[in-house]
């Protein structure tokens, strides 16, 4: 059946573009890290316009299968990184278990105070100087999830530009003579992604994601980091591991 055929019995030429582009993917021709052809090229494949390819591209992208980098093109997404969680999380060794490269990028490294709230979380007084570190993570050159960290000024001199160095939260730990380190409780809630976060995980608005706040504590049961992240809930998959 042509494609003027196709269009004529009532299949929309868009959802025939994206029906072709994600066979692409599911027999290998286009695999998770590719950058598509251009619009023009899929266009002229296809027969159509570049209206019909930018709908096409936008109701993948709606379904996870593709991202579109601005002023870069579209690119497969990779399957989702499946995310332990459990004592000893380790966002590196995570994505690198999955086979993609780990990446970290200093958004901003700033001076805070704590609140009631992270006071409690980190073992000090409300008002206690703190350095407050946003950061974005990238599984190869897909975000994963932005989180902004809280430490100790007093215990953590200058870690925003230890971080800026290092790119780990680990290595900035260990840095500080910390070698080893275990999660405490973890909680998960859901959340839509707000203009900021859209923008540093390259998602539209109004995308969900899943929202982890958790602290980090030394071997001897001492609060070290409290972390507030935010993740792209179709890039990633939580499993709960016991014990």
């Amino acid at each position: 059946m042509s494609m003027q055929d196709t269009a004529s019995s009532g299949v929309a030429l868009w959802r025939l573009v994206a029906d072709g582009i994600e066979r692409g993917i599911a027999d290998g021709r286009f695999v998770a890290g590719d950058k598509l052809p251009g619009e023009m090229e899929i266009a002229e494949t296809y027969r159509v316009n570049r209206h019909t390819v930018r709908r096409a591209l936008a109701a993948l992208a709606e379904r996870g299968l593709v991202r579109a980098e601005r002023g870069s093109g579209t690119y497969v997404e990779a399957q989702r990184l499946a995310y332990p969680l459990r004592t000893r999380t380790r966002f590196s060794e995570i994505v690198g278990a999955d086979g993609r490269e780990p990446h970290g990028r200093l958004i901003e490294a700033s001076d805070d105070v704590a609140t009631r709230e992270l006071a409690r979380e980190l073992g000090l007084k409300a008002g206690a100087p703190l350095v407050r570190i946003e950061a974005i993570r990238l599984a190869d050159r897909t975000p994963i999830c932005v989180s902004t960290t809280w430490l100790s000024a007093e215990l953590f001199p200058g870690a925003g530009n230890v971080f800026a160095a290092t790119r780990s939260m680990t290595k900035l730990l260990e840095h500080y003579g910390v070698r080893d380190y275990s999660r405490g409780a973890t909680r998960i809630t859901a959340g839509i992604v707000d203009a900021t976060d859209a923008a540093r995980l390259d998602l539209p608005l109004g995308r969900p994601i899943l929202v982890v706040d958790a602290t980090d504590h030394d071997l001897a049961g001492k609060p070290l980091v409290t972390k507030h992240s935010r993740f792209a809930a179709e890039r990633v998959e939580f499993l709960v591991e016991n014990g």
